[in-house]
């Protein structure tokens, strides 16, 4: 009885929850809500129909964030609604972990990608989305929206520096993308 028990309780466990109201909203990227960071970046990564295609399958796949020196953990290969996973980056003992559950995603003949919302646990609260286009004249772009702020005491600490450094993986995974549709 008491491994039934046991085993219950382990199932019912409440699953982490999104951390945050504008669930979604980095599907209108030109009006994010108020009171967070906003971040957007955007670079070409490639031309054509096949770009696109190899772009898609690495974003949605987490092959993008994984490249880039992230590490991912998910309960899925491809991006879902409703998957939850969880991103770290740092080196050993310095690793910061993010849990995230995919909010959206866009599978579509132009348009492919997803967006993760932040979990209870993460050092921020909001929501990011990963998007590759087919552009009319065949360019293949990549964009990441993001809206976000502060969770923890030491996010609020590095106040200013989070921005930054946001921009900066946000422009990495643009590179890494970029190196992976050429190979």
């Amino acid at each position: 009885m008491t491994r039934l028990t046991t085993g219950l309780a382990r199932t019912a466990r409440p699953r982490p929850s999104l951390t945050y109201p504008e669930v979604g909203a980095t599907r209108a990227p030109e009006s994010l809500p108020e009171g967070y960071h906003h971040l957007r970046h955007s670079a070409v990564v490639g031309h054509g129909r096949t770009a696109f295609e190899a772009a898609g399958a690495a974003v949605t796949t987490w092959r993008t964030h994984r490249a880039s020196g992230a590490t991912v953990r998910s309960e899925a290969v491809r991006a879902e609604p409703g998957i939850h996973l969880e991103v770290s980056v740092g080196v050993g003992p310095v690793r910061i972990g993010a849990p995230c559950a995919v909010v959206w995603t866009a599978y579509e003949e132009h348009r492919v990608g997803f967006a993760y919302g932040t979990l209870t646990g993460h050092p921020e609260r909001g929501e990011e989305s990963f998007v590759v286009t087919l552009e009319p004249d065949g360019s293949v772009r990549f964009t990441v929206t993001a809206f976000s702020r502060p969770a923890v005491w030491y996010t609020r600490l590095a106040g200013p520096l989070i921005p930054p450094l946001q921009r900066a993986y946000a422009r990495r995974l643009g590179r890494t993308l970029r190196r992976l549709v050429r190979t």
